[in-house]
């Protein structure tokens, strides 16, 4: 390194000018008087005084009397253990400026990930209390009874619950009168499975179950992760397992919360060429704001291949754009589910108020 770099190294590391010239003009000539020192660098003699002991007292050198003031360089290992502290930061700070620079922004979404399983679960119970609209849950018989107060009152609050209960043995699942008024439907898993817990289709808490490697729990406040562990829990949690328990009304009025289920249910009626009178209350795709439509149901599609027979349609062929037509007397309306943005309207509940079928 060429003098002028090393003095404009010193100057990034806190010295000044003059400081940073004297003390290179010190470690060149090893000892010498103040006079002497001045006469090797920039500094003047009015000054040198000063940034000697400056210098002296940040421990680049020491002072001494002989005749008159001299100063020599101290052993540099604090200067140089300060100097590669200070290189290391730079460095650290560097990398963390690339990190955050590469990181995507967070402005509506909070994603934390935590420890303790307790964390999670905690925050469980305080979203399901204060649900409006629908929770989806996976939990072990213990937790489910844990949890079921807050379960209750989200019942008594007309929240649709979805429970899946992962339990090897089914003589462990809860009895009931356990379930009964803390659910509206109850699915047996016969599997190890992750605690979950999906609230209003905008928070998640999450944890693995309990013979994962890993243990730590995730918590997420944003709408579209949310969607994405929503159909972790369609196709891995309900789907394909058997209901155990069920509160579903079988005649009308009956309650949606998921357009698919929905478009199950009701799409051999429409081919029979029943007339399905329907409420929907949800969200005006375009403004976002809160809405509520009436009407017959002209229609649904989806883009697998209509089964157009009385089985139930596989949720594989419900699992990209499913579209219910309301005609509310006026005008025809497309309503979608969760993530719509082509429909008119974005559904979160669907009441199916009548079903007439033809004479």
């Amino acid at each position: 390194m060429e003098t002028e770099e090393l003095r404009a190294a010193l100057e990034d590391a806190g010295l000044s000018q003059y400081q940073s010239d004297a003390y290179v003009a010190v470690l060149e000539l090893g000892k010498a008087s103040a006079v002497e020192i001045a006469d090797a660098c920039s500094v003047p003699q009015a000054r040198i005084y000063d940034v000697l002991r400056d210098l002296e007292a940040d421990g680049y050198i020491e002072t001494y009397e002989q005749d008159s003031l001299h100063a020599r360089a101290r052993d540099p290992e604090e200067v140089l253990s300060s100097l590669r502290e200070q290189a290391e930061t730079l460095a650290t700070a560097a990398e963390e400026i690339a990190e955050r620079w590469e990181r995507p922004a967070v402005d509506d979404h909070m994603v934390s990930i935590v420890k303790r399983f307790d964390t999670v679960f905690d925050r469980a119970r305080t979203l399901v209390t204060e649900a409006e609209n629908d929770v989806q849950l996976s939990v072990s018989p213990e937790q489910f009874r844990d949890l079921r107060p807050q379960l209750e009152q989200a019942r008594e609050n007309g929240v649709v619950v979805k429970v899946s209960i992962h339990t090897e043995d089914v003589s462990t699942l809860p009895s009931d009168e356990e379930l009964e008024g803390a659910a509206t439907e109850v699915r047996h898993r016969e599997l190890p499975s992750p605690f979950l817990a999906l609230v209003d289709r905008t928070k998640t808490c999450f944890a693995p179950h309990d013979r994962s490697v890993n243990q730590y729990g995730v918590l997420v406040e944003d709408y579209t992760l949310t969607y994405v562990f929503h159909w972790f829990f369609l196709t891995s949690l309900w789907g394909v397992w058997d209901t155990v328990h069920t509160e579903r009304a079988s005649d009308p009025p009956i309650e949606y919360t998921n357009i698919r289920q929905c478009v199950r249910d009701i799409e051999p009626l429409l081919n029979d060429g029943a007339a399905i009178e329907v409420r929907i209350r949800g969200y005006e795709t375009e403004s976002g704001d809160p809405c509520e439509l009436s009407g017959t149901i002209a229609r649904a599609t989806y883009a697998g291949v209509s089964s157009e027979t009385d089985e139930t349609v596989p949720l594989s062929q419900l699992a990209g754009k499913v579209t219910i037509y309301v005609d509310d007397g006026e005008r025809e309306r497309a309503v979608g589910g969760w993530g719509a943005f082509v429909e008119d309207v974005e559904a979160t509940r669907i009441t199916i108020e009548d079903v007439r079928l033809p004479d």
